[in-house]
């Protein structure tokens, strides 16, 4: 019984980390290719997520996402990832952190009528005030 313990125990395989550590340069040489491959797969939303902005440190990828929506589409994305990166690059004994980035909320007025558009622009353009009262202007029409 003993040689066949030893036997199972040669047979095991022993997993040594030889991979090169995953750093901003190695990320940035790999990230075309891996945008690459999800454009030609035809994932539009995987490749927005790609464009956004990532961090590379060592042992560390965190992309940056905008909404629930993103957050849900790079959580299914995630091994996928990892296996591309490490296709790819070599590098090894990583992790992908999704951080999500809440949208700035807009701090400009949006101007829905023509009305209110014209009302801006006399506000930026006082001479405009003037034109409207020479010329009978109305935006109403």
């Amino acid at each position: 019984m003993n040689a066949a313990q030893d036997a199972q125990e040669e047979v095991k395989p022993k997993f040594v980390d030889q991979g090169i550590a995953l750093s901003a340069k190695v990320f940035d040489e790999t990230l075309p290719k891996v945008k690459a491959h999800y454009q030609g797969l035809g994932k539009g939303m995987e490749l927005a997520i790609l464009g956004q902005a990532m961090c590379a440190q060592e042992g560390l990828l965190v992309l940056e996402v905008m909404g629930h929506v993103q957050e849900e589409i790079a959580q299914k994305m995630k091994p996928e990832l990892m296996q591309l990166i490490r296709e790819i690059s070599g590098a090894s004994g990583f992790k992908i952190s999704i951080e999500l980035k809440e949208e700035l909320e807009q701090k400009q007025k949006v101007y829905y009528t023509d009305t209110d558009k014209f009302m801006r622009l006399k506000e930026l353009h006082p001479a405009l005030t003037e034109f409207q009262r020479r010329f009978g202007l109305e935006t109403d029409f």
